[in-house]
Formats: C-alpha cells, structure tokens, sequence
C-alpha cells in the first residue's frame, strides 16, 4: 500500500506540490526557513520548499529506479535465457562474461562511467543504471532455464516440431518469470539507494531537477546542516520508508510464490 501511494504521489506530483519544486519563495525571507505550517518541510538555502522538492524528487528517483531496473530484467532475462537453453561452448562463454562484469564493483564502475560521461542526464543515468544492472539477473535465469528445457513437456513440444524460438518463448520463459518479479523488485531498493548515492556525490541527478540524492547534498553541503535539519531529514526519510516498503513488497512475493509452489495434498 505504501509503495502504491508513492507511486501515485509521484505520478501526480506536479498537481500534488504545494509550491512550484524549482521556484525560490522569496530570497530574502525565506531561506532556510524551520518547518512550519506554510512550509511542513522548511526552505532550503535557495528559499524553495523542501516539502515540493520531496515530491518532485520521488517521481525523479522512483522512475530512474523503476525504468531501469525494467531494462536490466529485459537484458538479463533474454541473455541469460539464450546461455541457459543454447547451451554448450556458447553458454559457457556469454555464463564467464557475466562472471567477469560481476566481478567488477558496480558502484564504482557507475561512478567511473558518470563522471566520464559528464552531463549524463536523468535519460542516460536510466541507460547506465540498467545496463549494469542485469548480470545477477542473467545468471538466474540461465539457471532455470537448463532445468525447465529438459522438462517431459518441453520434450514433447521439441518431438511435434516445435521451433526453438517458440518453445524458449511460450515453454520455458513462462517458467521463470515469477523469479525474476522477485529479484527485479528486490533490486529496486539497491537502484534507489545507488541513485541517490550517485546524485549526493553530484554525478547523478543535476540540478535544479530534483531527486532525493542531490536534495540531501544540498543539505549536507551547506555547512549549516545541523541547524537546517530538515533539509535533509525529511528526504532521507522518504528515502528510507520507499526502500522498506520495496522490501516489504518483496517478502509478500516470496510468502505469495512459495505458497503456489507447496505441493496439493
């Protein structure tokens, strides 16, 4: 429930911000002001509303996490699915490249590759975030596709005259969808995190678009932080209850699954 109202609040977030995310309220009276009843979260040092930049920000960093936890599912399920139903030199070939890029850090690679490609942009920190994102993913589909291609039903399917592409496709896939719903969930919490991570270090989300991780920065790195607070409590806050409630989210699908799994008795 608490996923699905983020969602919505940041799917509607332009109509829903009090203030406009951007604009200043005024720069001589309301800098950094405390939490009040016309602004719950306070002002920021560039007199905008932290409680507007709070929305606009879960629709920037809930979209980067969503959108690019999808490509790194569509990458990981179709590369992976090819190693595992192909097999042979050429699986053991694509299975030691996933090998070689798990054992690069990807934090640090997302970080090198950012701040390589300055000005990456909300549209290729998506890109980068999911195209470094499918490997675990590659890895498990690989592994359930070797077990369901030798299944009786395959077999037979494969004996009818079936094409390979249409036995991977309406057979096997099927099969190892509901794994990867799983591990593409639990992985938007990692991606939120990184993001934000990634946009507090300022190679992420570039101002003035706003995103939890550089709404943070700006609170951290005005060297008032202990006397503006809010600035960055009130996104890390919002920070912490999205990445719980993706968990939470998580372990109803794993409750979900394995009760279809249990055997009829």
């Amino acid at each position: 429930m608490v996923l699905v109202l983020l969602a919505l609040l940041a799917a509607t977030a332009p109509f829903v911000a009090p203030y406009d995310c951007l604009a200043s309220q005024g720069v001589l009276n309301a800098k950094n002001l405390p939490p009040s009843l016309d602004y719950p979260f306070g002002t920021d040092q560039f007199s905008r509303d932290v409680l507007s930049r709070v929305i606009c920000g879960s629709r920037v960093s809930l979209s980067i996490a969503f959108l690019s936890v999808l490509l790194a599912a569509a990458v990981g399920t179709v590369f992976g699915a090819v190693a595992g139903y192909l097999g042979g030199w050429l699986d053991a070939l694509m299975m030691r490249t996933v090998d070689a890029l798990l054992a690069i850090p990807r934090v640090l690679l997302v970080i090198a590759v950012a701040t390589l490609w300055d000005g990456v942009g909300i549209a290729g920190l998506i890109w980068l975030l999911g195209l470094t994102g499918w490997f675990g993913v590659s890895r498990l589909v690989r592994a359930l596709v070797v077990s369901a291609r030798e299944d009786e039903f395959v077999t037979a399917v494969r004996g009818l005259g079936a094409s390979d592409t249409r036995i991977l496709a309406y057979h096997v896939l099927p099969q190892v969808i509901a794994p990867v719903l799983v591990a593409a969930t639990l992985s938007v919490g990692n991606v939120i995190v990184i993001e934000a991570g990634l946009s507090y270090l300022g190679v992420g989300v570039k101002m003035p678009d706003a995103s939890w991780g550089n709404i943070i920065s700006n609170g951290l790195g005005d060297g008032n932080f202990t006397s503006t607070w809010w600035v960055w409590l009130f996104p890390g806050i919002a920070l912490m209850v999205t990445v719980l409630a993706v968990n939470l989210v998580v372990d109803g699908l794993r409750q979900a699954l394995s009760a279809r799994q249990l055997p009829a008795r």
